[in-house]
């Protein structure tokens, strides 16, 4: 897959969002699940999914914003398109900027090749089994090598999360860890900083969607890094079920020895 060609669809996609973003206005409302949508979700979403076709008519394409693909047919699906045209809604509505397009591509259960695109750090992650790579600006050529970064002993702890909404589970998980610091990122940026060696560790024990994911995973992979489910570390895998929510899981370096 040409990585250049889908790296100009996330960003054609940012594009689309930030003209949303400069407006008073962002025509939000809310779904079934009282989660925010704005025009700029629906305005990438489009653009995405029009961009990915035209590179290969023949790989379907599943987006958070048109979910509601049949499991008889999903699951017959052996490499497809995972996308969250908007990733971090509501950071977007703060105008934070810590909100990503996310692109991946699945094949047999697992993220194979990812996007993360930042429009307003105007920066991208991606990756796939050429390696991980950061880029500030519109060309691959221009990218930097990316890799995870093990702990060593003695070193504090960077663990990517929120005390403020750090419940028993995590509270648990922090006591067992040892020493820490908290490292704070919005939407799958979060990953992305493991990816880049800024944080050590991402345990997330709260509800994710598969598409908030899999881009990010395919970066982490590709630099070193694993995601592993929380209560029996077993690799986080894509399409594998119905629903299409993630069990709680930890994102770290495949040298994590506990």
């Amino acid at each position: 897959m040409d990585m250049q060609a889908v790296v100009d669809v996330a960003r054609t996609a940012g594009s689309k969002i930030l003209k949303v973003y400069a407006r008073d206005d962002f025509g939000i409302r809310l779904k079934s699940d009282d989660s925010p949508l704005t025009e700029a979700d629906l305005a990438a979403h489009h653009e995405i999914v029009e961009g990915l076709t035209q590179l290969d008519s023949s790989i379907p394409v599943l987006s958070e914003e048109a979910a509601g693909i049949n499991w008889e047919e999903r699951r017959q699906w052996a490499r497809y398109w995972l996308v969250d045209p908007l990733d971090g809604t509501k950071e977007f509505i703060k105008r934070n900027g810590e909100f990503t397009v996310n692109i991946a591509l699945v094949e047999n259960h697992q993220a194979v090749l990812g996007v993360v695109y930042a429009p307003v750090l105007n920066v991208t992650y991606y990756g796939d089994d050429r390696g991980a790579f950061k880029l500030e600006g519109p060309a691959i050529k221009d990218a930097v090598a990316i890799k995870v970064k093990p702990h060593q002993p003695g070193e504090i702890w960077k663990v990517v999360g929120s005390r403020s909404h750090a419940g028993d589970s995590l509270v648990s998980f922090l006591e067992a860890l040892g020493k820490h610091e908290m490292v704070s990122m919005g939407s799958s940026l979060k990953l992305c900083l493991v990816a880049e060696g800024a944080a050590h560790i991402y345990p997330r024990l709260g509800l994710t969607s598969e598409w908030d994911t899999a881009a990010a995973h395919a970066v982490v992979t590709a630099a070193g890094g694993e995601i592993v489910i929380a209560d029996s570390d077993e690799p986080l895998q894509y399409n594998t079920k119905e629903s299409l929510l993630n069990p709680f899981f930890i994102v770290r370096p495949t040298s994590f020895a506990g």
